[in-house]
Protein backbone atom coordinates (compact mmCIF):
# COMPACT_ATOMS: atom_id res chain seq x y z
CA UNK A 1 0.00 0.00 0.00
CA UNK A 2 2.89 2.37 0.83
CA UNK A 3 6.41 2.04 -0.53
CA UNK A 4 8.57 4.03 1.87
CA UNK A 5 11.15 6.23 0.16
CA UNK A 6 13.70 8.83 1.21
CA UNK A 7 12.25 12.34 1.41
CA UNK A 8 8.67 11.30 2.11
CA UNK A 9 6.72 12.88 4.99
CA UNK A 10 5.45 10.50 7.66
CA UNK A 11 3.30 11.07 10.72
CA UNK A 12 3.83 8.61 13.59
CA UNK A 13 0.77 8.46 15.86
CA UNK A 14 1.51 7.28 19.39
CA UNK A 15 4.89 7.19 21.13
CA UNK A 16 4.75 3.79 22.76
CA UNK A 17 7.30 1.10 21.90
CA UNK A 18 5.96 0.72 18.36
CA UNK A 19 5.98 4.46 17.76
CA UNK A 20 9.55 4.77 19.01
CA UNK A 21 10.69 1.90 16.78
CA UNK A 22 8.89 3.29 13.74
CA UNK A 23 10.39 6.75 14.27
CA UNK A 24 13.92 5.36 14.48
CA UNK A 25 13.48 3.29 11.32
CA UNK A 26 11.92 6.11 9.31
CA UNK A 27 14.61 8.59 10.34
CA UNK A 28 17.32 6.12 9.30
CA UNK A 29 15.59 5.72 5.92
CA UNK A 30 15.69 9.47 5.29
CA UNK A 31 11.98 10.09 5.85
CA UNK A 32 10.82 13.43 7.30
CA UNK A 33 9.07 12.40 10.52
CA UNK A 34 6.55 14.13 12.75
CA UNK A 35 5.43 12.34 15.92
CA UNK A 36 2.13 13.11 17.61
CA UNK A 37 0.70 11.96 20.92
CA UNK A 38 -2.04 13.27 23.20
CA UNK A 39 0.32 12.89 26.16
CA UNK A 40 2.66 15.78 26.95
CA UNK A 41 6.46 15.98 27.12
CA UNK A 42 6.55 15.16 30.81
CA UNK A 43 4.52 11.99 30.32
CA UNK A 44 6.66 11.00 27.34
CA UNK A 45 10.08 11.82 28.76
CA UNK A 46 11.34 8.22 28.50
CA UNK A 47 10.21 7.93 24.88
CA UNK A 48 11.80 11.25 23.96
CA UNK A 49 15.00 10.23 25.72
CA UNK A 50 15.12 7.07 23.58
CA UNK A 51 14.81 9.26 20.47
CA UNK A 52 17.15 12.10 21.49
CA UNK A 53 19.73 11.32 18.78
CA UNK A 54 17.14 11.45 15.98
CA UNK A 55 15.86 14.46 14.04
CA UNK A 56 12.05 14.72 13.95
CA UNK A 57 9.23 17.16 14.67
CA UNK A 58 6.98 16.83 17.71
CA UNK A 59 3.30 17.61 18.26
CA UNK A 60 2.59 16.56 21.84
CA UNK A 61 -0.33 17.15 24.16
CA UNK A 62 -2.84 17.09 21.32
CA UNK A 63 -3.25 15.99 17.70
CA UNK A 64 -3.02 18.66 14.99
CA UNK A 65 -5.52 17.87 12.23
CA UNK A 66 -3.43 19.50 9.49
CA UNK A 67 -0.56 17.07 10.11
CA UNK A 68 -2.87 14.13 9.40
CA UNK A 69 -3.75 15.58 5.99
CA UNK A 70 -0.27 16.79 5.04
CA UNK A 71 1.55 13.49 5.57
CA UNK A 72 2.40 11.16 2.68
CA UNK A 73 1.48 8.31 5.02
CA UNK A 74 0.66 7.69 8.67
CA UNK A 75 2.10 5.00 10.96
CA UNK A 76 -0.32 4.24 13.79
CA UNK A 77 0.66 2.43 17.00
CA UNK A 78 -1.49 -0.57 18.02
CA UNK A 79 -2.48 1.15 21.25
CA UNK A 80 -4.15 4.02 19.35
CA UNK A 81 -7.85 3.50 18.62
CA UNK A 82 -8.56 3.43 14.90
CA UNK A 83 -11.77 5.47 15.26
CA UNK A 84 -10.25 8.72 16.57
CA UNK A 85 -11.34 11.78 14.57
CA UNK A 86 -7.92 12.70 13.12
CA UNK A 87 -7.56 9.22 11.59
CA UNK A 88 -11.10 9.42 10.20
CA UNK A 89 -10.13 12.78 8.68
CA UNK A 90 -7.04 11.21 7.07
CA UNK A 91 -9.10 8.33 5.65
CA UNK A 92 -11.53 10.75 4.01
CA UNK A 93 -8.56 12.41 2.32
CA UNK A 94 -7.22 8.96 1.33
CA UNK A 95 -3.95 9.38 3.28
CA UNK A 96 -2.51 5.85 3.66
CA UNK A 97 -2.55 4.56 7.26
CA UNK A 98 -0.28 1.63 8.09
CA UNK A 99 0.88 -0.25 11.17
CA UNK A 100 4.43 -0.37 12.48
CA UNK A 101 4.39 -4.06 11.48
CA UNK A 102 3.55 -3.15 7.87
CA UNK A 103 6.35 -0.57 7.87
CA UNK A 104 8.97 -2.87 9.36
CA UNK A 105 8.36 -5.86 7.13
CA UNK A 106 9.10 -3.79 4.03
CA UNK A 107 12.72 -3.97 5.16
CA UNK A 108 12.87 -7.60 6.38
CA UNK A 109 13.84 -10.36 3.93
CA UNK A 110 14.47 -13.14 6.48
CA UNK A 111 11.79 -15.84 7.02
CA UNK A 112 9.13 -14.63 9.46
CA UNK A 113 7.32 -17.03 11.80
CA UNK A 114 4.23 -15.16 12.97
CA UNK A 115 2.16 -16.19 15.99
CA UNK A 116 -1.39 -15.03 16.63
CA UNK A 117 -4.46 -16.08 18.59
CA UNK A 118 -6.49 -14.82 21.51
CA UNK A 119 -4.33 -16.46 24.17
CA UNK A 120 -0.89 -18.08 24.34
CA UNK A 121 0.86 -15.91 21.75
CA UNK A 122 3.72 -14.74 23.93
CA UNK A 123 4.53 -18.14 25.44
CA UNK A 124 4.41 -19.82 22.03
CA UNK A 125 6.57 -17.16 20.37
CA UNK A 126 9.16 -17.48 23.14
CA UNK A 127 9.10 -21.28 22.86
CA UNK A 128 9.73 -21.12 19.11
CA UNK A 129 12.59 -18.66 19.56
CA UNK A 130 14.19 -20.82 22.27
CA UNK A 131 13.88 -23.94 20.12
CA UNK A 132 15.55 -22.17 17.20
CA UNK A 133 18.39 -20.99 19.46
CA UNK A 134 18.77 -24.48 20.91
CA UNK A 135 19.14 -25.70 17.34
CA UNK A 136 22.15 -23.45 16.81
CA UNK A 137 20.46 -20.83 14.63
CA UNK A 138 20.03 -17.12 15.26
CA UNK A 139 16.62 -15.57 15.85
CA UNK A 140 15.03 -12.19 16.53
CA UNK A 141 11.95 -12.29 18.75
CA UNK A 142 9.68 -9.26 18.64
CA UNK A 143 6.46 -7.69 17.48
CA UNK A 144 3.66 -7.41 19.99
CA UNK A 145 5.80 -9.36 22.48
CA UNK A 146 8.13 -6.47 23.31
CA UNK A 147 10.72 -5.23 20.84
CA UNK A 148 9.07 -3.83 17.68
CA UNK A 149 10.09 -5.41 14.37
CA UNK A 150 11.14 -1.95 13.18
CA UNK A 151 14.03 -2.13 15.68
CA UNK A 152 15.25 -5.24 13.85
CA UNK A 153 14.60 -3.74 10.42
CA UNK A 154 16.76 -0.73 11.32
CA UNK A 155 19.84 -2.66 12.42
CA UNK A 156 22.61 -4.13 10.28
CA UNK A 157 23.03 -7.51 11.96
CA UNK A 158 20.71 -10.15 10.54
CA UNK A 159 19.33 -13.39 11.98
CA UNK A 160 18.33 -16.69 10.41
CA UNK A 161 14.71 -16.24 11.50
CA UNK A 162 12.36 -13.56 12.80
CA UNK A 163 9.67 -14.73 15.25
CA UNK A 164 6.86 -12.20 15.60
CA UNK A 165 3.93 -12.12 17.98
CA UNK A 166 1.13 -10.45 16.05
CA UNK A 167 -1.97 -8.83 17.56
CA UNK A 168 -5.27 -8.01 15.91
CA UNK A 169 -4.58 -4.29 16.43
CA UNK A 170 -1.41 -4.57 14.35
CA UNK A 171 -3.22 -6.41 11.56
CA UNK A 172 -5.95 -3.75 11.28
CA UNK A 173 -3.64 -1.59 9.17
CA UNK A 174 -1.37 -4.23 7.64
CA UNK A 175 -1.67 -4.97 3.91
CA UNK A 176 1.44 -6.63 2.44
CA UNK A 177 2.71 -8.65 5.43
CA UNK A 178 3.62 -12.20 4.38
CA UNK A 179 5.04 -14.63 6.96
CA UNK A 180 6.52 -17.89 5.77
CA UNK A 181 4.84 -19.63 8.74
CA UNK A 182 1.67 -18.44 10.49
CA UNK A 183 0.69 -20.04 13.80
CA UNK A 184 -3.00 -19.72 14.71
CA UNK A 185 -3.49 -20.81 18.33
CA UNK A 186 -7.16 -20.15 19.13
CA UNK A 187 -10.00 -17.68 18.76
CA UNK A 188 -12.24 -16.39 21.54
CA UNK A 189 -14.11 -13.11 22.11
CA UNK A 190 -11.67 -10.39 23.15
CA UNK A 191 -11.15 -6.64 22.74
CA UNK A 192 -14.87 -6.14 22.19
CA UNK A 193 -14.33 -2.65 23.59
CA UNK A 194 -12.33 -1.96 20.39
CA UNK A 195 -14.19 -4.10 17.82
CA UNK A 196 -17.91 -3.77 17.01
CA UNK A 197 -18.27 -7.56 16.86
CA UNK A 198 -16.43 -10.85 17.37
CA UNK A 199 -16.45 -11.36 13.59
CA UNK A 200 -14.52 -8.11 13.03
CA UNK A 201 -11.97 -9.16 15.64
CA UNK A 202 -11.60 -12.53 13.88
CA UNK A 203 -11.27 -10.80 10.52
CA UNK A 204 -8.25 -8.87 11.76
CA UNK A 205 -6.56 -12.10 12.90
CA UNK A 206 -7.24 -13.99 9.67
CA UNK A 207 -5.72 -11.20 7.57
CA UNK A 208 -2.34 -12.57 8.61
CA UNK A 209 -2.53 -15.27 5.94
CA UNK A 210 -4.04 -13.16 3.14
CA UNK A 211 -0.72 -12.72 1.30
CA UNK A 212 0.65 -16.20 1.97
CA UNK A 213 1.10 -18.66 -0.92
CA UNK A 214 1.25 -22.41 -1.43
CA UNK A 215 4.96 -22.21 -0.58
CA UNK A 216 4.11 -21.08 2.97
CA UNK A 217 2.70 -22.95 5.97
CA UNK A 218 -0.09 -22.46 8.49
CA UNK A 219 0.04 -24.19 11.88
CA UNK A 220 -3.51 -24.36 13.21
CA UNK A 221 -5.40 -25.72 16.22
CA UNK A 222 -7.53 -28.62 14.96
CA UNK A 223 -9.86 -28.30 17.97
CA UNK A 224 -10.81 -24.72 17.09
CA UNK A 225 -13.73 -25.25 14.72
CA UNK A 226 -14.02 -21.55 13.84
CA UNK A 227 -10.35 -21.35 12.86
CA UNK A 228 -10.54 -24.55 10.83
CA UNK A 229 -13.53 -23.26 8.88
CA UNK A 230 -12.03 -19.84 8.19
CA UNK A 231 -8.65 -21.22 7.11
CA UNK A 232 -9.94 -24.15 5.08
CA UNK A 233 -9.86 -22.29 1.77
CA UNK A 234 -6.49 -20.57 2.22
CA UNK A 235 -3.56 -21.36 -0.05
CA UNK A 236 -0.71 -22.24 2.37
CA UNK A 237 -0.02 -25.83 3.39
CA UNK A 238 -1.59 -26.70 6.75
CA UNK A 239 -0.16 -28.53 9.74
CA UNK A 240 -2.40 -29.35 12.69
CA UNK A 241 -1.94 -29.60 16.43
CA UNK A 242 -4.52 -31.04 18.81
CA UNK A 243 -4.79 -32.19 22.39
CA UNK A 244 -7.00 -35.05 21.19
CA UNK A 245 -5.51 -38.52 20.77
CA UNK A 246 -5.30 -39.80 17.20
CA UNK A 247 -8.34 -42.06 17.67
CA UNK A 248 -10.45 -38.99 18.48
CA UNK A 249 -9.46 -37.04 15.36
CA UNK A 250 -12.25 -37.03 12.80
CA UNK A 251 -11.63 -39.36 9.82
CA UNK A 252 -11.75 -36.36 7.49
CA UNK A 253 -8.52 -35.03 9.03
CA UNK A 254 -7.00 -38.28 10.28
CA UNK A 255 -6.42 -39.70 6.79
CA UNK A 256 -4.30 -36.71 5.78
CA UNK A 257 -3.03 -35.64 9.22
CA UNK A 258 0.30 -33.86 9.44
CA UNK A 259 1.20 -32.33 12.77
CA UNK A 260 1.17 -33.18 16.47
CA UNK A 261 -1.40 -34.91 18.65
CA UNK A 262 -1.58 -36.05 22.25
CA UNK A 263 -0.56 -39.51 23.39
CA UNK A 264 -1.43 -41.00 26.79
CA UNK A 265 1.04 -40.53 29.67
CA UNK A 266 2.08 -36.96 28.82
CA UNK A 267 3.43 -37.60 25.33
CA UNK A 268 3.16 -35.67 22.07
CA UNK A 269 3.41 -37.51 18.76
CA UNK A 270 4.79 -35.86 15.62
CA UNK A 271 3.28 -37.35 12.46
CA UNK A 272 3.45 -36.52 8.77
CA UNK A 273 5.21 -36.98 5.48
CA UNK A 274 7.71 -34.16 6.10
CA UNK A 275 9.48 -35.90 9.00
CA UNK A 276 9.83 -39.30 10.60
CA UNK A 277 7.26 -39.96 13.31
CA UNK A 278 8.59 -39.04 16.73
CA UNK A 279 7.39 -38.97 20.35
CA UNK A 280 8.16 -36.02 22.63
CA UNK A 281 7.55 -36.13 26.36
CA UNK A 282 5.91 -33.44 28.47
CA UNK A 283 6.93 -35.13 31.72
CA UNK A 284 9.16 -32.71 33.59
CA UNK A 285 7.87 -29.66 31.74
CA UNK A 286 7.51 -26.56 33.91
CA UNK A 287 4.50 -25.34 31.91
CA UNK A 288 1.21 -26.24 33.56
CA UNK A 289 -2.19 -26.82 31.93
CA UNK A 290 -3.70 -28.19 28.73
CA UNK A 291 -3.45 -24.78 27.07
CA UNK A 292 0.34 -24.88 27.50
CA UNK A 293 0.38 -28.31 25.86
CA UNK A 294 -1.24 -26.67 22.85
CA UNK A 295 1.39 -23.93 22.94
CA UNK A 296 4.19 -26.52 23.04
CA UNK A 297 2.64 -28.53 20.19
CA UNK A 298 2.29 -25.46 17.98
CA UNK A 299 5.83 -24.32 18.76
CA UNK A 300 7.19 -27.77 17.93
CA UNK A 301 5.67 -27.67 14.44
CA UNK A 302 6.98 -24.16 13.76
CA UNK A 303 10.45 -25.23 14.93
CA UNK A 304 10.37 -28.32 12.70
CA UNK A 305 9.52 -26.07 9.73
CA UNK A 306 12.60 -24.04 10.68
CA UNK A 307 14.74 -27.19 10.46
CA UNK A 308 15.29 -27.69 14.19
CA UNK A 309 16.17 -31.19 15.41
CA UNK A 310 13.97 -33.27 17.69
CA UNK A 311 16.70 -33.24 20.34
CA UNK A 312 16.79 -29.44 20.48
CA UNK A 313 13.01 -29.23 20.63
CA UNK A 314 12.78 -31.79 23.43
CA UNK A 315 15.43 -29.99 25.46
CA UNK A 316 13.47 -26.73 25.18
CA UNK A 317 10.19 -28.38 26.15
CA UNK A 318 11.70 -29.53 29.43
CA UNK A 319 13.76 -26.46 30.35
CA UNK A 320 11.45 -23.61 29.31
CA UNK A 321 10.21 -21.62 32.31
CA UNK A 322 6.79 -19.94 32.50
CA UNK A 323 6.96 -16.29 31.52
CA UNK A 324 6.10 -13.60 34.09
CA UNK A 325 2.36 -13.02 34.63
CA UNK A 326 1.37 -16.16 32.69
CA UNK A 327 0.51 -18.91 35.17
CA UNK A 328 3.68 -17.90 37.01
CA UNK A 329 4.21 -19.86 40.22
CA UNK A 330 5.23 -17.39 42.91
CA UNK A 331 5.74 -19.78 45.82
CA UNK A 332 3.88 -21.31 48.73
CA UNK A 333 3.10 -20.35 52.32
CA UNK A 334 1.67 -22.87 54.78
CA UNK A 335 1.00 -25.22 51.84
CA UNK A 336 -1.00 -22.53 50.03
CA UNK A 337 0.22 -22.09 46.43
CA UNK A 338 0.21 -18.68 44.72
CA UNK A 339 -0.04 -18.23 40.94
CA UNK A 340 0.25 -14.96 39.03
CA UNK A 341 -1.80 -15.01 35.82
CA UNK A 342 -2.20 -11.24 35.45
CA UNK A 343 -1.96 -11.65 31.67
CA UNK A 344 -5.31 -13.51 31.86
CA UNK A 345 -7.19 -10.46 30.59
CA UNK A 346 -10.16 -12.23 28.99
CA UNK A 347 -12.65 -14.97 29.82
CA UNK A 348 -11.05 -17.57 27.55
CA UNK A 349 -7.69 -17.12 29.25
CA UNK A 350 -9.23 -17.35 32.73
CA UNK A 351 -11.02 -20.58 31.79
CA UNK A 352 -7.81 -22.16 30.56
CA UNK A 353 -6.05 -21.19 33.78
CA UNK A 354 -8.80 -22.63 35.99
CA UNK A 355 -8.69 -25.88 33.99
CA UNK A 356 -5.05 -26.27 35.03
CA UNK A 357 -5.97 -27.01 38.65
CA UNK A 358 -7.70 -29.92 40.35
CA UNK A 359 -7.10 -28.34 43.78
CA UNK A 360 -9.58 -25.83 45.34
CA UNK A 361 -8.99 -22.36 43.87
CA UNK A 362 -9.39 -18.97 45.52
CA UNK A 363 -9.77 -16.74 42.48
CA UNK A 364 -8.99 -13.02 42.41
CA UNK A 365 -10.74 -11.52 39.39
CA UNK A 366 -11.95 -8.20 38.03
CA UNK A 367 -10.55 -5.04 36.49
CA UNK A 368 -11.51 -2.97 33.47
CA UNK A 369 -14.46 -4.51 31.62
CA UNK A 370 -13.88 -5.44 27.95
CA UNK A 371 -17.48 -6.13 27.03
CA UNK A 372 -17.44 -9.89 27.58
CA UNK A 373 -20.19 -12.21 28.85
CA UNK A 374 -19.04 -13.47 32.26
CA UNK A 375 -21.79 -16.09 32.44
CA UNK A 376 -19.52 -18.25 30.25
CA UNK A 377 -17.47 -18.80 33.42
CA UNK A 378 -20.37 -20.42 35.30
CA UNK A 379 -19.43 -24.08 34.98
CA UNK A 380 -15.76 -23.49 35.79
CA UNK A 381 -16.61 -21.37 38.83
CA UNK A 382 -19.01 -23.99 40.20
CA UNK A 383 -16.57 -26.82 39.60
CA UNK A 384 -13.23 -25.32 40.63
CA UNK A 385 -13.56 -22.08 42.63
CA UNK A 386 -13.85 -22.26 46.41
CA UNK A 387 -13.87 -18.48 46.95
CA UNK A 388 -14.34 -15.73 44.37
CA UNK A 389 -12.88 -12.33 45.25
CA UNK A 390 -13.91 -9.52 42.89
CA UNK A 391 -12.23 -6.14 42.60
CA UNK A 392 -12.12 -3.24 40.17
CA UNK A 393 -14.47 -1.60 37.71
CA UNK A 394 -16.08 -4.86 36.51
CA UNK A 395 -16.75 -6.39 39.94
CA UNK A 396 -20.48 -5.53 40.06
CA UNK A 397 -21.10 -6.87 36.55
CA UNK A 398 -19.16 -10.04 37.32
CA UNK A 399 -21.01 -10.48 40.60
CA UNK A 400 -24.38 -10.31 38.82
CA UNK A 401 -23.29 -13.05 36.41
CA UNK A 402 -21.34 -15.47 38.61
CA UNK A 403 -21.43 -14.18 42.19
CA UNK A 404 -23.93 -16.74 43.42
CA UNK A 405 -21.91 -19.74 42.19
CA UNK A 406 -19.26 -19.59 44.92
CA UNK A 407 -18.64 -17.81 48.20
CA UNK A 408 -18.05 -14.36 46.74
CA UNK A 409 -16.59 -11.16 48.18
CA UNK A 410 -16.51 -7.71 46.59
CA UNK A 411 -13.61 -5.58 47.82
CA UNK A 412 -12.48 -2.02 47.28
CA UNK A 413 -8.73 -2.33 46.73
CA UNK A 414 -6.39 -4.79 45.10
CA UNK A 415 -4.42 -5.16 48.32
CA UNK A 416 -7.58 -6.08 50.22
CA UNK A 417 -8.34 -8.73 47.59
CA UNK A 418 -4.96 -10.44 48.02
CA UNK A 419 -5.01 -10.32 51.82
CA UNK A 420 -8.55 -11.70 51.90
CA UNK A 421 -7.57 -14.52 49.54
CA UNK A 422 -4.76 -15.57 51.86
CA UNK A 423 -7.02 -15.25 54.90
CA UNK A 424 -9.59 -17.59 53.31
CA UNK A 425 -7.02 -20.16 52.16
CA UNK A 426 -6.29 -23.51 53.77
CA UNK A 427 -3.53 -26.07 53.25
CA UNK A 428 -3.60 -27.38 49.67
CA UNK A 429 -5.49 -24.42 48.21
CA UNK A 430 -4.48 -22.39 45.17
CA UNK A 431 -4.61 -18.58 45.29
CA UNK A 432 -4.88 -17.54 41.65
CA UNK A 433 -4.81 -14.04 40.20
CA UNK A 434 -6.51 -14.46 36.82
CA UNK A 435 -8.54 -11.28 36.36
CA UNK A 436 -10.44 -11.97 33.12
CA UNK A 437 -10.32 -8.20 32.60
CA UNK A 438 -7.93 -5.49 31.48
CA UNK A 439 -5.90 -3.67 34.12
CA UNK A 440 -6.23 0.02 33.24
CA UNK A 441 -8.85 0.81 35.87
CA UNK A 442 -6.26 0.38 38.65
CA UNK A 443 -2.88 -0.13 36.93
CA UNK A 444 -1.01 1.04 33.85
CA UNK A 445 -0.87 -2.46 32.41
CA UNK A 446 -1.10 -6.13 33.33
CA UNK A 447 2.64 -6.21 34.15
CA UNK A 448 2.24 -3.58 36.86
CA UNK A 449 -0.75 -5.50 38.27
CA UNK A 450 1.20 -8.77 38.31
CA UNK A 451 4.28 -7.16 39.84
CA UNK A 452 2.14 -5.66 42.60
CA UNK A 453 0.59 -9.07 43.28
CA UNK A 454 4.07 -10.60 43.44
CA UNK A 455 5.23 -8.00 45.98
CA UNK A 456 2.23 -8.59 48.25
CA UNK A 457 2.66 -12.36 48.09
CA UNK A 458 6.37 -11.97 48.85
CA UNK A 459 5.46 -10.08 52.02
CA UNK A 460 3.69 -13.20 53.30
Amino acid sequence: MVKVKKGMKALVVGLGRSGIGATKLLCRKGVKVTVTDELNKTDLKDALEALKSFDFDQELGKHVLKSFSDADFIVVSPGVRSDIKPLDHARRLKVPIISELELATQFITEPIIAVTGTNGKTTTAHLIAEMIKAGGKTVFLGGNVGTPLSEYAARRERCDFVVAEVSSFQMDTTYTFRPSVSVFLNLAPDHLDRYPSFDEYIGAKIRMCSNMTEDDHIVVNLRDAKLMTLLSATRPKQLYFTTDTFNNISPHYAERFQGTYLEPVSMMHLKGTRWKDHDFTFQGSLLRGLHNRENMMAATLAAKLAGITNESIQKTLLTFKPLPHRMEFLGKKNQVYFYNDSKGTNIHSMLRSLESFSEPVILIAGGKDKGEDYSQLSDAIKKRVKNLILVGEAKEKMNRSIGDLSETFLVGTFEEAVYLAYQKSRSGDIVLLSPGCASQDMFRNYEERGDHFRRIVSSF
